[in-house]
């Protein structure tokens, strides 16, 4: 009788490692597949990102201010306004918010001043529900002048704000 038990015994413990080991590729395998399936959805998800980040990179928006201030007029508002609108479908944009200034008065006010501009356009975008963090605000002087500062017009063009998606 103690054989027969020790028999059974030792027959049991080896059914149960049978089927254990019968198990385990088992749960490999659906392992694997869940794996496979959750990354997967994660590269369509980010591919899904990519063409929403290439369609929002689309859209700018470009602010003029007057000589030596950083208030945003009507047109700049109505620009910024319609700028939001734009982005609303894409709600994990990050912005640039870049300020710049023309040659007129002296290289630090025009840094301070185009800080300033920036600043004001950042304020205003988040009035309109773009939440600060996902913009980067920095003001750059007379660096990068979008055109001659030589006609009155030209450095209109240069007392600006460009916001941009990163």
């Amino acid at each position: 009788m103690k054989r027969r038990a020790g028999l059974t015994l030792t027959l049991g413990i080896v059914a149960t490692a049978v089927l254990l080991h019968g198990c385990a590729p088992a749960y490999q395998r659906t392992y694997d597949e869940k794996t496979q399936q959750l990354e997967a959805r994660e590269r369509a998800n980010q591919e899904l990102e990519a063409q929403a980040h290439a369609q929002a990179q689309k859209y700018a928006a470009v602010v003029n201010f007057t000589m030596g201030k950083a208030d945003l007029d009507a047109d700049g508002q109505r620009e910024l306004r319609w700028f939001v609108q734009q982005m609303q479908p894409y709600p994990q944009a990050m912005f640039d918010v870049q300020g710049f200034a023309d040659s007129t008065g002296s290289e630090a006010k025009n840094a301070g001043l185009s800080q300033q501009r920036a600043e004001a356009v950042a304020d205003y975008l988040a009035s309109q529900g773009i939440d600060a963090s996902r913009m980067v605000t920095k003001g750059f002087g007379t660096a990068s002048p979008a055109a001659s500062n030589v006609t009155s017009q030209g450095r209109r063009n240069n007392r600006r704000v460009e916001v941009t998606v990163r």
